[in-house]
């Protein structure tokens, strides 16, 4: 049961993902979650680092899209400086705008990433589509209240996965 809840990979950050080897493995897109993934929730534009990573991004060949579940403001004001395709509102972990983002992208399932820090939006939602799925550590811990309750249950959905990677590295 938990397992539908557990990333097909965890990382500290996302710039431990190592991109190129995605793009090798035949990834074409990537979606992230903006909130506590690229940046903490209350920075309004990507800092340089983030910039430059989405310009390397689509070097590699990435189709790249922001899929954030804040509001319009939020995303289109955060947006100004990448120029990716950004849906808000996304609703995850409703799959409806996963998929609407991958038509925009020209991907499918088996071809995009989605990262995110949230669990029970961003990698639930994924999953519900068998898609790659990126879990970061947040990047802050100034959050809005809602997260802040999930983050517990969280915690142990994440406990249990590493438990689960431990048990499966040790069979091999």
């Amino acid at each position: 049961m938990l397992k539908r809840f557990f990333p097909s990979e965890y990382v500290d950050s996302i710039h431990e993902i190592d991109y190129d080897k995605l793009f090798k493995n035949g990834y074409r897109g990537i979606m992230f979650d903006v909130d506590n993934t690229l940046v903490p929730y209350d920075m309004e534009h990507p800092n340089d680092e983030i910039i430059d990573l989405f310009i390397k991004l689509k070097e590699i060949g990435f189709q790249v899209a922001l899929v954030s579940n804040n509001n319009e403001v939020r995303i289109t004001k955060f947006n100004e400086k990448l120029g990716v395709y950004a849906i808000h509102k996304a609703l995850k972990p409703m799959t409806r705008n996963l998929k609407k983002a991958m038509q925009e992208l020209k991907t499918n399932k088996k071809n995009t990433v989605l990262v995110g820090d949230q669990i029970f939006t961003d990698i639930y939602g994924g999953n519900r589509l068998k898609l790659k799925t990126i879990l970061v550590v947040p990047i802050s811990d100034k959050e809005e209240w809602i997260t802040k309750i999930k983050r517990s249950t969280e915690k142990r959905i994440i406990n249990a996965y590493l438990k689960k990677v431990k048990k499966d590295e040790a069979k091999n």
